[in-house]
């Protein structure tokens, strides 16, 4: 592959997915503010000798022009907010795209209105659904003093038309759908309430608890000497229940998973007395361990010994994706599975290798390149350095080899990222990220180093 090297001090390539059909590249500007797209195409020259493949290529194949043509530039982020750099989804038939602007940070937000306590806030979250054809933005969708994972497009889902957006900070899961006019329609929440019926449910059964509490004070009221019946009834709780504040319950996602565990250790003994034993032991001297759960993180071996054996279960893309239907997992690729058994026998604590290995879940469905230079059973390489995942990677002064997996196991070819001539300071530590086209052999590089310097921007493809 051959690569001509531009600077990034006009635009900044920042791309989380491409887009499964290669019709689009995303970028946003510099100062985060502004979303550029820009249509692929494909270096063209003429040449009059007759061997034009040991020839240079013409001056133009330095121009980021000749790859790329500007469709538009649209300004997302308003006043005090920035374009998050690490999220972007697209629908289906990649005909509307969904990006977020965000405000700064807080890390010490008291917990009120419900919030959990000890994670932070961001005061004003944006979602813009725009159509790719055009940038024209057709909706818009604001959170405030909320928190969502939006790192790789962690904490927002799409499947088909239905977006699933996790709020770390109230632990609710709001379910909105995008209809055909481009409009952002809200479907559901889930948290407080599972089903439709919850609410109306609880509001009913506290609407009863409210009756029977009067009837007792009526009829504590009226009588010379209060009934003993009336002031046990009044004494075992109906008064207490009828102000008990609604923090008192735990919400409706909290009880399915309390029930899950509960069920899990039921089910594990069948001898009365020794279910009992076994419930105590393992589910009620927990339960304000379980009862404090949040949606966060994930660190159970159950998990990932499941993960280890149906990782592609964690991997729902949608339906009408065919390129997706590409990817190379350890669950469907033996190279892939010997790769994830050789770093599991490396690492030094096997609770910390499943601790960073389920740190990447839930994946993201537009988290992987289906570009076939990442298929385990054509190409050898160095995952610590490249892989399918959309993950900055550290970088090296050295170039990244791809090798065949047939016979001979030659080189294929390689790609370095970075200046051609190195650079001079290599104790700046330095990281790259890729971004393959998903069927031309054609491919981006961004190094990037943690001080304020320019990052460089490759383009790399086959004469």
């Amino acid at each position: 592959m051959w690569r001509p090297e531009f600077s990034s001090a006009r635009f900044l390539l920042l791309l989380p997915a491409p887009l499964d059909d290669g019709n689009y590249l995303v970028t946003f500007s510099r100062n985060h503010q502004d979303l550029v797209v820009y249509r692929p195409t494909w270096l063209s020259f003429s040449c009059r000798e007759d061997d034009c493949l040991n020839r240079d290529l013409p001056s133009k194949a330095n121009k980021f022009e000749s790859f790329f043509t500007q469709l538009y530039c649209v300004t997302l982020a308003a006043s005090g907010e920035l374009i998050c750099k690490d999220f972007f989804l697209y629908s289906e038939k990649n005909q509307y795209g969904i990006f977020a602007t965000s405000t700064a940070q807080i890390h010490d937000a008291p917990a009120v209105g419900g919030a959990i306590q000890g994670i932070p806030s961001i005061e004003k979250i944006t979602f813009h659904l725009i159509r790719l054809e055009d940038g024209v933005i057709l909706d818009e969708r604001v959170f405030c003093n909320d928190y969502i994972n939006l790192a790789h497009s962690m904490g927002v889902f799409l499947y088909d038309d239905l977006v699933a957006i996790v709020s770390l900070r109230y632990q609710r899961i709001h379910i909105l759908q995008i209809r055909d006019s481009g409009d952002l329609v809200d479907v559901r929440s889930i948290g407080e309430y599972c089903r439709e019926d919850d609410e109306l449910f609880l509001n009913s059964s506290s609407q009863a608890s409210g009756t029977a509490s009067s009837s007792s004070k009526i009829i504590q009221k009226g009588m010379a000497i209060p009934d003993r019946n009336t002031t046990q009834n009044i004494g075992n709780g109906l008064e207490s229940i009828h102000h008990m504040p609604e923090t008192s319950f735990l919400s409706g996602l909290k009880q399915r998973l309390l029930s899950f565990i509960l069920r899990g250790i039921w089910n594990e003994e069948h001898d009365p007395t020794s279910r009992m034993q076994c419930l105590k032991k393992k589910f009620y001297f927990h339960f304000q361990d379980y009862a404090d759960l949040v949606i966060w993180k994930n660190s159970a071996e159950d998990l990932y010994t499941l993960f280890e054996l149906f990782c592609d279960h964690f991997h729902s893309s949608s339906k009408n994706s065919f390129y997706m239907n590409f990817l190379s997992t350890h669950s469907n690729n033996i190279y892939a599975l010997e790769q994830l058994k050789c770093n599991k026998t490396k690492a030094s604590s096997c609770q910390q290798f499943v601790k960073k290995m389920l740190a990447t879940l839930p994946f993201n469905c537009q988290s992987q390149s289906p570009s076939p230079y990442f298929d385990h059973s054509l190409f050898r390489y160095d995952e610590k350095l490249i892989s399918a995942t959309d993950r900055h990677r550290q970088s090296t002064d050295h170039p990244i080899k791809f090798i065949l997996r047939r016979q001979p196991n030659t080189l294929k070819f390689k790609i370095k990222p970075g200046p051609e001539s190195g650079n001079s300071d290599t104790r700046t530590k330095k990281i790259s990220s890729f971004l393959f086209h998903p069927i031309l052999p054609l491919a981006i590089s961004v190094q990037q180093t943690l001080f304020l310097q320019p990052a460089v921007v490759n383009i790399h493809f086959r004469r």
